[in-house]
């Protein structure tokens, strides 16, 4: 009775979870961003009535998550497009292509392709195109012939199955210049997306760097009457841009533009939350107007942050949710391993997921980790520990910085800016319950020995600073499940709740 109890318990908090991830604002409006969290660099494609998006998945595997929507607001997990370790992952681009789905991404000093004949897969091993470069954007021309543009405005073409390089390098296209007195990161042209309406080619660009500055990051528009230019800058320019470090979101930029079934055009990019950097680049949505003289621009009266009318399309449920009891047959889309996914490591049961212990210290075993979608929550989990193992609930930002509770054996362990010391001796326990407690920028953490009383450890964090613009990276803070040294860790009934 008191197992159905706990899972009853359980099951409500998902559920009440999974209704407070959407960004509706009732039936027929929504508000930023559609993705809370860190889901940077989104490309995004319309299928029929279905959309489909991939973000930048960095150093967490496996990567690649792509989620469907029909209505541009409403997004569920489909599956990760990319299992085997390439290194960082930096902004990829969807396509589909002669009935072929590819996402071209660089990671290691070169890009690669991942390739599957429908959505859900199987998708390909990472299929190395031997180029440099970054923010690959794949287009056709007319001819259907196939090509890359890359960030710094030059394009190659490709080999009609679209997986390998086959002719040199060409460069098309200088960017918008920015005015001298803006307050800027770099100039750093990135992420081309082509579009073609009408007679003309539309190159849609970010500008300004992707952090530094509030004002950094831009979306830049172009158009060309062929893909190989010349061509000619939009008056419109910059499309949108923060333009003052009060707004609510910073460094907006890479962008996709495109229509909804209804014949109504939006742009998806993503931007730094004001007060939140630490959340990483979250995914925003606006609608976007077209000129009589052939440009686009942002729709008039709309700014980012306000509750704004849906885009057409059915609104889908989705189940997704941090929350999750590890009691199924594989990893749930939530979780990615940091730097690589080893299936060897991990054994999934109906009585938790057991994860074999790696490395010396948090920073090198790879932990669990999850995106939280809130500025405050709760998160908390069972664990049991085997042999000489150590098992900690962190926040984690790298190998070289996270914060958070730990365990071994005989000790409670405080992680504060990687110093990890024993904060609580002799507690002599292989099953215990840890939770930390973030309340904006505090972090708070607590274990129990039977996950109802729960004890406050005298240690607390300030993690404001886990950022990018302060460590590089790219990275965001996310909630993580270590399993250190030689033994075996089992971690249960992992619980998230936002605090309002």
């Amino acid at each position: 009775m008191k197992k159905k109890i706990l899972l009853f318990v359980f099951s409500i908090s998902l559920a009440i979870h999974a209704q407070q991830q959407s960004p509706k604002v009732g039936n027929e409006f929504y508000q930023n961003p559609i993705f809370a969290g860190d889901y940077p660099d989104p490309s995004v494609i319309r299928d029929g009535e279905d959309y489909y998006i991939v973000h930048s998945s960095f150093n967490y595997y496996p990567g690649l998550l792509i989620w469907t929507s029909k209505d541009l607001v409403n997004w569920k997990p489909i599956t990760h497009a990319l299992q085997k370790s390439v290194g960082s992952v930096w902004a990829p681009d969807l396509v589909k292509y002669n009935n072929k789905f590819y996402i071209y991404f660089p990671a290691n000093n070169t890009n690669y392709v991942v390739w599957a004949d429908t959505i859900n897969g199987p998708w390909s091993d990472p299929i190395d195109l031997k180029i440099g470069n970054i923010d690959p954007g794949h287009f056709v021309d007319d001819k259907g012939n196939r090509f890359i543009y890359f960030s710094d405005g030059s394009y190659v073409p490709l080999s009609p199955d679209g997986l390998s390089v086959v002719g040199k390098t060409t460069h098309a296209y200088d960017g918008w210049k920015i005015p001298n007195d803006w307050s800027i990161e770099c100039f750093c042209l990135e992420g081309p997306k082509m579009l073609k309406r009408g007679d003309y080619y539309y190159l849609t660009v970010a500008e300004g760097g992707t952090a530094g500055p509030a004002t950094s990051h831009m979306v830049i528009s172009a158009r060309s009457k062929s893909p190989f230019g010349p061509w000619e800058n939009s008056p419109y320019n910059p499309i949108i841009r923060t333009k003052d470090s009060s707004e609510k979101w910073w460094s907006k930029g890479h962008a996709t533009i495109i229509d909804d079934i209804n014949g109504k055009w939006w742009m998806v990019f993503h931007g730094y939350e004001n007060g939140y950097y630490n959340m990483g680049r979250q995914t925003l949505l606006q609608p976007i107007e077209w000129t009589k003289d052939g440009w686009f621009k942002m729709k008039e009266g709309i700014k980012t942050e306000d509750v704004i009318k849906k885009p057409a399309g059915e609104s889908i449920k989705s189940d997704f949710m941090l929350s999750d009891a590890f009691t199924g047959a594989k990893l749930n889309p939530q979780w990615q391993f940091f730097d690589e996914y080893d299936s060897q490591r991990t054994t999934f049961s109906s009585n938790g997921i057991k994860i074999k212990g790696k490395g010396a210290g948090i920073g090198q075993s790879s932990p669990l980790l999850c995106t939280p979608s809130d500025h405050s929550y709760t998160a908390e989990v069972e664990v049991e520990i085997e042999g000489n193992a150590s098992a900690g609930l962190v926040l984690f930002y790298d190998t070289k910085l996270f914060t958070g509770i730990a365990f071994d054996k005989e000790n409670i362990m405080a992680i504060l800016r990687v110093w990890q010391f024993p904060t609580v001796k002799g507690v002599n326990k292989t099953h215990l319950f840890l939770r930390l407690e973030k309340k904006e920028q505090i972090v708070n953490m607590f274990y129990s020995l039977d996950g109802k009383d729960w004890v406050k450890i005298e240690n607390s964090a300030e993690v404001s600073s886990f950022n990018h613009n302060v460590l590089s990276g790219f990275m965001s803070l996310r909630l993580g499940l270590s399993a250190v040294g030689e033994g075996l860790v089992t971690f249960k009934n992992f619980i998230y709740r936002p605090i309002f």
